[in-house]
């Protein structure tokens, strides 16, 4: 997923969760709030995928120089 699609969901959500309230359409506030969490747990997934990514290079990062430096 990308960034902006997540904050995408967040900022439609919130929009649609307002507007639902506003107008009394709790259907509509209600998948406001759905989008919105939505948006939130796919950018939490992202980071974390992001800091396994960077644990994961700095691991081999660190195993390849012990290599080299070995030689």
């Amino acid at each position: 997923m990308s960034k902006l699609k997540n904050e995408s969901d967040k900022v439609a959500g919130k929009t649609k969760e307002g507007l639902g309230e506003a107008t009394g359409n709790d259907k509509m506030a209600l998948k406001g709030k759905l989008q919105n969490a939505t948006g939130k747990a796919k950018e939490k997934l992202e980071e974390a995928k992001d800091k396994v990514a960077e644990k994961t290079n700095d691991f081999i990062n660190k195993h390849e120089k012990k290599d080299d430096d070995e030689k």
